[in-house]
Order: structure tokens, then sequence, then C-alpha cells
């Protein structure tokens, strides 16, 4: 039997793009099921979920990118999936490499797949202070664990069963991606990255600039040193 595979897409205020993500899951990832984390939106994307027929969760708090993607997970485990790729809704992701994230997960016995902008460069590669901030992350993991994570804060990242358990069991809640890479380092699980393009969000403004970047920056960066104090 093949692998049950679902796609989790956490979703605040995301009504103009959900479903031209939706769309592109269906038609360039055909093998996967999808669940959007409506996490309390104020605008219309719940009322898009219902009207459209998607499958969703509707969170009737607003939980942040943390707690929505750990419902995703929480949703696999329950409903019985092999692995989970978190997508993001806002049009930066590109479902055609999904197949090729879990045949590497699969083949490469990883734990992780991680979508990195940084090996190819192609593509939109961020803002020049969001690269920055990426290259302290990568080279923070690698002093930290001795591996090698080029895009560290990528949101297009495939796990397998057990650290679906895992995340689905703790996941941080702010700015999640760096820490919860660093947490199952920590484990000695397996994260292999490979090559995708990503596209400049199409709908909407990123959470984390201005002031909120340095914010982000010392949070992370205490979180991450703590993950790696963690017994």
């Amino acid at each position: 039997m093949s692998d049950r595979k679902l796609v989790i897409i956490p979703a605040y205020n995301e009504s103009k793009s959900i479903i031209k993500a939706v769309e592109d899951i269906k038609e360039h990832a055909p093998g996967f099921d999808y669940v959007v984390i409506n996490d309390c939106s104020t605008d219309d994307t719940l009322k898009v979920c219902q009207e459209r027929g998607l499958n969703y969760v509707h969170l009737p708090v607003n939980l942040g990118i943390g707690g929505a993607v750990q419902t995703g997970y929480l949703y696999g485990c329950q409903y019985g999936y092999d692995l989970a790729v978190q997508f993001d809704g806002d049009g930066q992701h590109d479902a055609a490499y999904l197949e090729m994230m879990a045949k590497t997960l699969k083949e490469t016995d990883s734990d992780m797949v991680i979508g990195s902008r940084f090996i190819e460069r192609e593509g939109f590669q961020s803002s020049g202070i969001r690269r920055v901030g990426i290259k302290y992350f990568s080279a923070l993991l690698w002093v930290l664990t001795g591996k090698k994570v080029t895009d560290p804060t990528s949101g297009m990242r495939m796990v397998n069963r057990d650290v679906m358990r895992i995340y689905a069991d703790n996941y941080p809640k702010d700015y999640p991606e760096p820490e919860s890479v660093m947490a199952i380092l920590r484990m000695r699980k397996k994260v292999t990255e490979v090559p995708v393009v990503m596209k400049k969000r199409e709908e909407g403004i990123s959470s984390i600039g201005g002031v909120k970047s340095v914010y982000y920056m010392i949070k992370v960066t205490l979180a991450i040193l703590m993950e790696r104090l963690r017994r």
C-alpha cells in the first residue's frame, strides 16, 4: 500500500489565495490529501472554505502559526497519515515539488525533508535583511549540531510519522521553523534538503518586519539555545 500523505495549510486571512493553493495541490500533487487550518481569520477565509467545500479545521481562537501547524499534525496523527508536509496558503509554495519531496523522504530514509531556496538559488530569495537572518540561523544550527541547513526558516517541510507524533505533542508557538528543526536534530533525526523554487507571496504582508524582526532574532536565538540544552 502507498503512504497516506497530508498537506497541512495553515491559514490566517488568506481568503484571496487559499483556493489557488488548494487547486495547485489537486492539480500537481493528486496523491496528497489536504487540510486547511483556519486560524480564526478575521477576513472571509472561513466563508471561502465553507462555500467552496474545502476540507478545513476552524480554530475558534487565534493560536498563531505554531498552534495552527500543530493542529495539522494532530489531525494527521488522528487520521492515520504516514507523512505530512507544511504548505503555505499565500501562494509562495509550488505543489509540483511535493511528490519529489515524498520520494526523497522515503529513499533517503529521512525524518524531515526541507524545500530550500538556497541550494540552486532560483526564484524568490526573500528580502535582503531576511536573507541575513536566514544565514545567521543556518550558522547557529551548524555550530550547535554540526548539521548544515541552508534554509532553516523554510515553511515547506515534510516529515514522517515519527516526527508527526513529536510535533503533535510539542511544537513551538511563535516563529517555529528554526526551533522545530533544532528539536529534531537534537534527537538525532535525519534532515535532508532539496532545491525548490518559491514565489513572492501574492497577497498580504509578512508578520516579521521592522521592530518585530529584532524581536524575532532574539526570541528564536534564545529558543534554539534552550532547545539545545534540553535533555
